[in-house]
């Protein structure tokens, strides 16, 4: 949510639009409580929020969820909207990997939150190699050491996440005991 907020008012967009993954090519999520779930929590997470969206785009098309078919997808729905993926230096360090990665940067700016331990410098070289490699906006955000990985960890382990989270969040959370350890 702190990342959010802080490329909406940092790269002076619109407004923002959560995007949950449908079936990620990359990442399996440990615990997954499912499409529809996920979903949910960003629902929640958004609430109440004017400047927040949440789309369904990922989780309601089948197979796997890539970077380069949802942007596209925007973009032929939209044509006049101009598109920021947001993300992390460290995934921002990854995209020469992803599928279609100058397809992405041709659909889309990225505005990339500056983390700990990457510098500007490093994701500017991973990415110099890329036709759109400039079309990358580098923004500030308060570090905040917490991570959705963190968050279900913690779950699992039975320690304290309700702080970490929105309360609406932390709530649906705990009624639906999503992300706790499996019982042996």
């Amino acid at each position: 949510m702190v990342c959010a907020q802080e490329a909406l008012w940092q790269l002076a967009l619109d407004r923002v639009v959560l995007m949950p993954t449908g079936d990620p090519p990359h990442k399996r999520i440990d615990r997954d409580p499912g499409r529809e779930e996920r979903y949910e929590l960003c629902w929640l997470a958004a609430a109440g929020r004017d400047w927040l969206e949440v789309s369904r785009e990922e989780i309601d098309r089948p197979g796997q969820s890539y970077s380069e078919d949802t942007l596209r997808l925007l973009h032929e729905a939209s044509p006049g909207d101009e598109l920021c993926l947001i993300m992390g230096s460290d995934q921002a360090m990854s995209l020469p990997a992803w599928r279609e990665p100058e397809n992405v940067l041709r659909l889309a700016e990225v505005g990339v939150a500056r983390r700990e331990g990457i510098e500007e410098e490093r994701v500017r070289a991973a990415l110099a190699g890329l036709a759109g490699g400039d079309r990358v906006t580098f923004f500030d955000m308060p570090r905040v050491d917490v991570s959705s990985s963190d968050v279900r960890e913690r779950v699992a382990a039975g320690r304290p996440y309700e702080c970490l989270v929105p309360e609406r969040v932390a709530r649906r959370i705990a009624e639906r005991g999503l992300y706790a350890e499996e019982p042996s």
